[in-house]
């Protein structure tokens, strides 16, 4: 999928859309990547001498990776929780990240999911993260 049919079920648009291609591959995990481009609001005040992506964004990449697995749900995913998150490699303006992703349970609406982040062959983000499929009715509010 490019970033225009992303954009068909993920609510994000500007600078929080983090994803510019994303497909699920053959095992049935989502892949992800997205390139930097330095112009990112963030950029500017983290840190200005030698701007780093913000660890928070690429949770926020890395999740959004995996919304691509429940693309077809009703409702709207919202993390619910971070867990054993180690950040490893910063991210630079430029850069090309990739994110793989996969559900490892779910009960009612909750989902549990793993994932990486890298650029190139370093390793930038490894998780565990939790979300939970709120009603529509909220998404539209």
């Amino acid at each position: 999928m490019n970033r225009q049919e992303i954009m068909e079920f993920m609510p994000h648009r500007g600078d929080m859309l983090l994803l510019d291609e994303a497909h699920v591959n053959e095992d049935g995990d989502a892949e992800a990547t997205y390139t930097f481009r330095g112009n990112e609001w963030y950029f500017s005040g983290h840190f200005p001498k030698y701007p780093i992506a913000p660890g928070i964004m690429l949770c926020e990449f890395m999740a959004q990776t995996c919304c691509v697995l429940l693309k077809d749900q009703t409702g709207y995913p919202l993390y619910t929780g971070l867990d054993n998150v180690r950040f490893r490699t910063p991210v630079r303006p430029g850069d090309t990240v990739k994110s793989v992703c996969r559900i490892t349970r779910h009960k009612g609406p909750f989902y549990f999911a793993r994932g990486k982040v890298t650029c190139g062959d370093k390793t930038c983000l490894t998780g565990d993260f939790s979300f939970a499929i709120i009603d529509n009715e909220i998404k539209a509010r």
